[in-house]
């Protein structure tokens, strides 16, 4: 981050100064090689038509106008007038400086510019506990809430309560039945029913409560377990969230949207926008006009409204609440539905309002074999069996140790493991190693280092340089996540954070060096510690004093 915007200013400086304005196509970055240096740009190739020049020449002026900058150690052009520049070691101690100033506020930045964002995710239908496929949405919902924060974002979480529709019937008649099987009856099997042991404990619990169960008319029976069951799991979903450490802000009923007319409000948005209209006794949405094959009906014949109506009315109700974009976390099933939810934006007068994160199957492995996962059939590892097992650390870790939309193996007995093959323990280790080691220095008199000149000059060595400038791009890679939504970059950088500083630990001997050296080394061991610890904070993960 330090390396870009200094670059950048330097570059902006250096072309003012030949005449020449800054091309809208620049791009700064670490070139993919190391070996050609920090920071490669390509001013200079973007620039030879207004400079009358060939790229190369452009290159070489702009390398005379940057040759007093102290702190670029060495400019090369390469190809056809790229500019490869590696900064002195001295800007890169600097970093250590930011680090501690900055402490927990270190990878902050304005990138949201207070833009107001809605995210909802997990949003299942209180039908069960939540599973592991649930867990997965759950932690990169949390965690992608707390990296745009991090980037200036003024952020909401929502869970979508699914209490209204065929679901909720179905949930209604299965504990129904089990009570009246636990009353002696001998219901008929419905056709479609949840079949879990917890429909069966609901339905007991329900009993004792209201001996009078079996005796009411079978709509008012349905009705009332309904509401009941609902209850319970909805609790449950909430306590297993908090044990996850899973926040939402707001609990949105979808059944609100109808008893407070919201429905009804959008279709009258809808008709006034010419993208709605009465047929055959129906409502439908002319989707048509936004690239849909067919129209979409939102109100049937008989009265009833699609699921699609309720969509559509509730993202109509996030952006009437003030969201300038909303992002949806859905499982990867949903494909095809978005699409059609992106054209209801464009409808209600949001074209790029939505954003939409697919999140892939778990498989979930115990000792690399698969266990087997139904919710209707009640067979299914629940979120809580495996927070309880391995831990929420380690769960939320591995969820986001991947891209969202890739497929992700879950082995419980690898994420239990105390070694340097599960990378959260990969992960934890570093910033517990650095602690216990401030332990060490402690009682041996050692303490950290001051920041002044003297003190960063003796960070030296190579693998000093190689772990101030992994430091300095943490803030490029909060931005990155923030930018694509995508919070397994953080854990791709803990990880190689995590790699470089053991690497470090062996080839650095800290507290075998003479004292000032060894302080200096404590003092960027600090820097490190507070950027794990940064990091894990993102993914909603502990950074241990000990392991």
């Amino acid at each position: 981050m330090r390396a870009k915007i200094h670059l950048e200013g330097a570059l902006k400086q250096a072309l003012e100064g030949l005449g020449l304005p800054w091309p809208d196509k620049a791009v700064i970055e670490p070139p993919k090689d190391s070996a050609f240096g920090d920071m490669s740009a390509n001013v200079a190739m973007l620039l030879a038509k207004d400079a009358k020049k060939a790229p190369r020449a452009v290159a070489e002026d702009i390398k005379a106008a940057l040759a007093g900058d102290a702190l670029i150690e060495k400019i090369d052009i390469a190809g056809p007038g790229f500019l490869n520049f590696t900064f002195a070691p001295a800007f890169w101690r600097e970093t250590v400086s930011a680090i501690l100033d900055q402490g927990e506020a270190y990878g902050s930045s304005t990138l949201g510019n207070g833009t107001k964002v809605q995210v909802e995710y997990v949003s299942a239908n209180p039908t069960g506990p939540l599973h592991i496929g649930h867990g997965r949405g759950a932690a990169l919902g949390d965690s992608l809430t707390r990296i745009l924060e991090k980037a200036g974002y003024d952020v909401e979480a929502e869970y979508y309560i699914n209490d209204a529709g065929r679901q909720m019937r179905i949930l209604g008649g299965s504990i129904l039945y089990r009570a009246r099987q636990l009353g002696g009856l001998n219901p008929a099997e419905p056709e479609d029913y949840y079949r879990g042991e917890y429909i069966t404990d609901i339905a007991r619990d329900f009993m004792a409560m209201r001996p009078d169960l079996l005796d009411l008319p079978e709509a008012d029976a349905v009705e009332a377990c309904k509401e009941y069951g609902m209850g319970v799991i909805l609790q449950g979903i909430k306590d297993d969230l908090a044990a996850f450490h899973v926040r939402h802000d707001i609990w949105f009923s979808e059944k609100s949207l109808v008893n407070d007319g919201k429905v009804d409000e959008t279709f009258a948005d809808l008709t006034a926008s010419g993208m709605g209209y009465a047929a055959d006794g129906a409502f439908w949405f002319k989707s048509t006009l936004l690239g849909d094959d067919k129209d979409r009906v939102l109100r049937k014949s008989n009265g009833d409204t699609t699921y699609f109506a309720s969509d559509i009315a509730y993202h109509d109700n996030k952006f009437k609440r003030g969201f300038d974009l909303v992002i949806d976390i859905w499982g990867a099933d949903h494909h095809g539905y978005v699409p059609r939810m992106m054209a209801a934006c464009e409808a209600l007068g949001k074209p790029g309002g939505l954003s939409v994160i697919l999140v892939n199957l778990v498989n979930l492995l115990r000792d690399g074999q698969p266990i087997a996962m139904s919710t209707r059939a009640g067979q299914f590892e629940t979120l809580k069996d495996v927070v309880d097992e391995v831990g929420s650390d380690a769960a939320r870790f591995m969820f986001l140790s991947r891209k969202s939309d890739s497929k992700l193996d879950f082995d419980l007995e690898l994420v239990k493991q105390k070694s340097m093959d599960n990378p959260v323990y990969y992960v934890q280790y570093a910033h517990a190693r650095i602690r216990s080691l401030d332990k060490k220095a402690e009682e041996a008199g050692i303490r950290p280092a001051a920041v002044s000149p003297a003190s960063l000059a003796l960070l030296d060595t190579e693998w000093d340089l190689e772990l101030l400038k992994l430091l300095d791009q943490y803030p490029d890679y909060v931005e990155a996540a923030a930018r694509t939504q995508s919070p397994h970059l953080i854990s791709m950088y803990l990880q190689e954070l995590a790699s470089t500083l053991h690497r470090y630990y062996t080839n650095c001997h800290v507290l075998s060096a003479e004292p000032d050296v060894a302080s200096a080394r404590l003092m960027l061991l600090d820097c490190v510690a507070g950027v794990v610890a940064n990091g894990l904070g993102l993914l909603g993960v502990n950074a241990p004093e000990s392991m």
